[in-house]
């Protein structure tokens, strides 16, 4: 048998350990429901893994006192590949307490990790493979697929919130040891995971069942109330039927005398119906006029929210010119404002005529239940004339030899009064559809209200989004003039710089100048020096304020020895010169000194 690289075989150790790490972290992340802290043992395990993945294939770089292996120094790499990376390397270095390189590699780690930014990091670092051959050997995880593998693992830890403490922690001395046992599964777990899962199952199955029969009994409960429903309505059509064949018997009568007033009827409903057509198709037209202007009017403000993207990139450019853009701006929603009105007022007065036409449509139904009313009080009028149909049944008796010779022309007459109901109802089946269609007509035009509704709605979020642009560009004129005022304070600040420049040239001037007449005086100081051996002279490096004022020595305000005492002093305090018994020719004194050897000069004298 051929022998495998041992590299490969590591590399695929790595990755098999690398999978199940990251499958067992975030499954168990998920069931935990809250965000992990440092001392979750599957995030622990995660670290170690990833470390051992870093550290495989690393070059061993020599130093004079011991060899390094470390992984710092690729992961510190990945702050000049990804810009965004330089935080974290800035606070891993900025960490007290950390002082190996493993334990900074370690808590730039665990920070990636609460950013959601560790594959992106990685994958930064794999591309650029010239890079890493620096550190890695080629034969490394890093180097191969395995690491590619690894880092598209990495993103589903996107899914995971963790809050990890990186200062308290001790992440020099921490031992990356494997623990194999979290991963490793027996066979009794394995089967009581397959009996829970059976059991769950069963009782799946039961509450299903269980449902089931509660929705049957349900539908077979309403079942039979419908059934009971079913038969009372029979029984009420029944006798509807029976009331309806009298009704009819009835009705063949008065079919003569309705005829007329049918006909009257109907004249005068077909004129009412062509005055509310013509009523109806003035208002489409004006409805539709006033939608074309308001589409006009949309296209208009689409139109200035252009010039106002277009006034908006001419602000950045031009500071002056913002200003006279602002006034135009605001005039411009003033009468977007006033045609918003204009709009409401327009769609308030549709109302109103529909408003109207629903009143004529109601109107229409109230004679229509007149004519109802009509036809009750006539069957009324009609069972009067049924009991004088009982008082004449004595004459009609001695007139049944004349009815005999009348019943052909009854037949007659009953033919003639079918003709009659079927052309009643086929006029009635007319008169139902016309009023069916004007409903659906007005059903149109409530849906054509609604759209205008919701028309309206979308103008007043495009003017509030208007609104909204011109409060950012207000807020950005701000920002703009406050950045102005910065500069001009800058400026300032450079005006006073220069001349603080400007002084402290005069002052080397100055200085210059007394280096000169210092030249002149060195044989007057080597005088002065001869007669002060005794004496103790100060240091200028440990003097740094004056002694007398105690104020800071500087280039403006220079260091000057007192020749009496030995301090240093500035000028102001030490322009005395005096002589001394030491030197004839007066020298430098501080004004103590000054004080003192006057008060001895006076008491001196007689």
């Amino acid at each position: 048998m051929a022998t495998k690289d041992p590299t490969a075989v590591e590399r695929a150790n790595l990755l098999n350990m690398a999978k199940l790490s990251i499958k067992g972290l975030i499954e168990s992340a998920l069931s935990f429901g809250r965000t992990l802290d440092s001392d979750y043992p599957p995030l622990q395990q995660f670290f170690v893994v990833m470390e051992h993945c870093l550290k495989h294939g690393l070059k061993v770089r020599k130093s004079f006192l011991s060899y390094n292996k470390t992984i710092w120094g690729p992961l510190e790499l990945v702050e000049k590949l990804y810009p965004e990376a330089e935080e974290i390397g800035a606070s891993v270095r900025d960490l007290p307490g950390l002082k190996t390189p493993l334990g900074r590699a370690r808590a730039w780690l665990r920070l990636a990790l609460m950013q959601k930014k560790m594959a992106d990091y990685l994958r930064c670092l794999i591309i650029q493979r010239d890079l890493l051959s620096e550190f890695y050997e080629y034969h490394a995880l890093m180097m191969e697929e395995e690491g590619a593998v690894i880092v598209g693992l990495l993103v589903g830890l996107n899914v995971i919130d963790a809050n990890l403490c990186v200062k308290g922690e001790d992440l020099d001395s921490q031992v990356g040891v494997i623990d194999f046992s979290m991963y490793l599964k027996n066979e009794e777990d394995i089967g009581n995971k397959e009996r829970n899962a059976q059991i769950a199952a069963i009782l799946d199955q039961k509450n299903y069942v269980e449902e089931l029969n509660r929705q049957l009994n349900s539908t077979v409960s309403s079942l039979h109330s419908r059934v009971d429903s079913l038969e009372k309505s029979n029984t009420k059509l029944i006798e509807e039927l029976a009331i309806a064949k009298n009704n009819i018997i009835k009705l063949q009568e008065e079919n003569h005398q309705l005829r007329s007033e049918n006909k009257l009827i109907l004249m005068k409903t077909q004129q009412q119906l062509e005055v509310t057509k013509v009523d109806v198709e003035t208002e489409l037209q004006t409805y539709k006029h006033s939608r074309q202007g308001l589409d006009e009017m949309y296209s208009e403000a689409r139109r200035q929210l252009r010039d106002e993207s277009q006034l908006r990139q001419d602000v950045e450019s031009e500071l002056a010119v913002q200003v006279s853009m602002k006034h135009e701006t605001e005039l411009a929603m003033k009468l977007l404002e006033k045609d918003i009105h204009e709009k409401q007022d327009a769609l308030i007065g549709l109302r109103q005529q529909l408003e109207e036409v629903k009143a004529i449509n109601i109107e229409m139904y109230q004679k229509l239940q007149g004519s109802e009313d009509g036809l009750k009080e006539k069957n009324e009028i009609m069972a009067q004339l049924e009991e004088k149909t009982n008082t004449i049944t004595a004459a009609m008796r001695q007139l049944e030899q004349r009815l005999q010779q009348a019943e052909k022309a009854q037949m007659d007459a009953e033919d003639e009064d079918r003709k009659l109901l079927q052309e009643c109802q086929s006029k009635s089946d007319s008169l139902q559809k016309q009023i069916s269609q004007k409903e659906k007509q007005l059903t149109q035009l409530e849906t054509d209200l609604k759209i205008e509704k919701e028309w309206r709605q979308t103008l007043q979020e495009d003017l509030q989004k208007e609104k909204d642009a011109l409060s950012h560009l207000r807020n950005e004129t701000q920002q703009i003039i406050s950045l102005k005022k910065e500069f001009l304070n800058l400026q300032d600040e450079n005006q006073q710089l220069k001349k603080i420049y400007h002084e402290q040239e005069q002052a080397l001037q100055e200085l210059g100048n007394k280096l000169s007449e210092s030249k002149l005086k060195i044989e007057d100081i080597k005088e002065a020096n001869k007669a002060l051996q005794g004496l103790v002279w100060l240091k200028d490096k440990e003097a740094t304020h004056c002694k007398l004022c105690e104020k800071e020595f500087s280039l403006s305000k220079r260091k000057h020895h007192c020749r009496n005492c030995g301090e240093i002093f500035c000028n102001a305090c030490s322009d005395n010169e005096l002589p001394l018994p030491s030197s004839p020719k007066p020298v430098r004194v501080c004004d103590s000194c000054h004080a003192l050897l006057i008060q001895r000069c006076s008491s001196n004298l007689p």
